[in-house]
């Protein structure tokens, strides 16, 4: 050991020295720009080109048709990989990655969204509870 008071000055300097970690979830940090999270679906947007269901990687998301000129959307988030290829496929903008990533589920069928047309809100399974 040649330099031993090298040592107890990087010791003593991480003592007062503020830690480099987060306060996560406690305090919430700012996503950068372009972040990819959780998918959000306008219905009024879609034309049913059905581009997002054929370049999605995972199979996640499934275009349905439910009316003249009305479609909807099931996005299944437990097989999304988040690469925001349907995002980026869609010509009319009905997709959007959102920054929102705290998305932990105890019920499997809780990780299955499905947005309509009508409401124009996610209707989110349940799992059997009213």
């Amino acid at each position: 050991m040649k330099r031993p008071g090298r040592m107890l000055n990087l010791t003593l300097s991480s003592v007062i020295k503020k830690p480099a970690t987060e306060s996560y979830p406690f305090v919430k940090s700012k996503k950068p720009a372009g972040y990819r999270g959780k998918l959000i679906f306008f219905p009024e947007k879609c034309i049913g080109c059905k581009l997002c269901m054929k370049d999605c990687p995972s199979g996640a998301i499934v275009i349905n048709k439910i009316g003249d000129k009305k479609y909807e959307a099931v996005i299944e988030l437990d097989k999304c990989i988040y690469c925001a290829q349907c995002v980026d496929s869609c010509v009319k903008k009905a997709l959007e990655a959102t920054a929102d990533f705290e998305l932990a589920a105890i019920n499997k069928t809780d990780l299955k969204v499905t947005y309509k047309a009508e409401d124009e809100k996610p209707t989110e399974n349940t799992g059997g509870q009213p």
